[in-house]
């Protein structure tokens, strides 16, 4: 990048805390760095102890100062770090003399879109910086590292290169009509696609592994009115985070909590009942209901096993989107004595059924167990990294053109041309050949100061 305006903002999260830190970056810096500290010079990735100076020389604060020079640091432009006291007024008067000194207030992700555009990090690496800062389990924050340290980038570039020695071959018998289909079988073309097309199975998996712990799941709870939904969710949340009542109606709005099972974020959203009601707030509540219900994973469907399926859960059942997958919950199990539980499937389109008791917290295990099964998930593995949903829809696009350059027979130039489509699909992880208006809502997305 070429006269880079030097952006600034506040690095730290806001709130008060021990240390604040202002970042900069642009080009040039050092003036910058000798008037805010009173004339002193600092070395390249060594701290410097200094008051941080106003215009008039007044001391706004004390701190360290942290320059890196270009081209090695995080941007790859000048950067400059001011680490002083983590009150919200103190930093802002920091950010403003800044200001002063030409900077500009840094927006969103600007720093992280300056690291790429610099090439010093890829767009699947620039993204997981901010999976990382988003990281809600252990687990996503290791494989977002592995994301940032090259493992997801590094099996793309392996890809589009054996893609581009295969275009090559397959591109050159075309200034060799006469030739063609004796060199490509010589060259083993057919094996070689054969080959990528199973190398990007293997990181389409790998992805679709990712890309679940990122985004975890959204569980919905379904059925009649005191079923056990409430119940459910203080069980599954190990609080009361929904108020429990024999009173129909109790939940008026969608209540929310997110548990981690096995490193998967999963987001509970315990659901107003969905029936008719002439109470205004009780409808927007059932509202915000069917909206939570067309977004969700996995629908569990509450059933009262001493009443079995009454009409109002077919009602409910009727009403849940075709595509989603369900779960048959029989609850109060603690209810029904010391009977043996015959386990009855009333619901023809549920993947499973089971038996537990929320307000004993019979079953819940199992049940975690089979909300992971309804989504995929195969555990943590070494070398998984996370993935975004345009991520699959790339490495899907991707495994369309080679299927298609598969059946494509004596066609060479149309072989050449889906492999041509293969490599630009791929190439959209990396960032090589991505529109800017999509760089724009990447970064948008970050936060500022990263």
């Amino acid at each position: 990048m070429s006269e880079t305006v030097t952006i600034a903002a506040i690095a730290t999260a806001p709130g008060r805390g021990g240390v604040g830190v202002i970042r900069l970056s642009g080009q040039n810096l050092m003036p910058l760095a000798q008037k805010i500290t009173g004339g002193k010079t600092p070395k390249p990735r060594m701290a410097l102890y200094s008051d941080f100076l106003s215009e008039d020389g007044q001391a706004l604060d004390n701190g360290l100062l942290l320059y890196f020079a270009a081209p090695a640091s995080f941007t790859g432009e000048d950067v400059i770090e001011l680490q002083g006291h983590g009150g919200p007024v103190v930093m802002q008067m920091l950010l403003a003399r800044c200001l002063e000194l030409g900077a500009r207030l840094a927006e969103p992700g600007e720093f992280t879109k300056r690291a790429f555009l610099n090439n010093k990090l890829d767009l699947a690496q620039a993204e997981s910086v901010a999976d990382l800062i988003d990281a809600s389990s252990q687990s996503a924050a290791r494989m977002a590292l592995r994301s940032l340290k090259g493992a997801f980038s590094n099996h793309i570039h392996a890809l589009v290169d054996d893609v581009i020695t295969l275009r090559m071959l397959v591109e050159a018998t075309l200034d060799f009509p006469e030739e063609d289909i004796d060199f490509l079988e010589a060259a083993d073309a057919k094996g070689k696609l054969r080959k990528i097309r199973e190398q990007l199975d293997g990181v389409l998996a790998q992805a679709q592994q990712g890309a679940i712990l990122r985004e975890g799941m959204q569980v919905v709870l379904v059925g009649a009115p005191n079923v056990g939904k409430s119940s459910l969710l203080n069980a599954l949340a190990g609080d009361d985070v929904a108020i429990v009542t024999d009173i129909a109606g109790t939940t008026r709005d969608t209540v929310r909590e997110m548990i981690t099972v096995d490193g998967v974020p999963m987001h509970i959203i315990d659901t107003a009942g969905l029936r008719d009601t002439d109470d205004v707030v009780e409808k927007i509540g059932i509202e915000r209901s069917h909206k939570a219900v067309q977004e969700a994973d996995v629908a569990l469907i509450l059933i009262d096993p001493r009443e079995g399926v009454n009409a109002r859960t077919q009602e409910i059942v009727a009403s849940l989107p075709e595509n989603l997958p369900c779960l048959e919950i029989h609850n109060k199990s603690d209810l029904m004595g010391s009977e043996v539980l015959q386990t009855q499937q009333y619901i023809a389109r549920a993947n499973d059924v089971m038996t537990i008791s929320a307000k004993k917290g019979a079953g819940l295990q199992a049940l975690k167990q089979a909300l992971l099964q309804q989504v995929g998930w195969q555990g943590e593995a070494e070398g998984l990294f996370l993935a975004r949903s345009r991520h699959l829809h790339a490495l899907e696009q991707a495994k369309q053109e080679l299927a298609f350059a598969a059946d494509c027979g004596e066609m060479i130039d149309l072989f050449a041309e889906h492999l041509r489509l293969a490599q630009i699909s791929l190439n959209d992880i990396t960032g090589e050949f991505t529109a800017d208006d999509l760089l724009g809502v990447i970064f948008s997305r970050f936060c500022i100061g990263k």
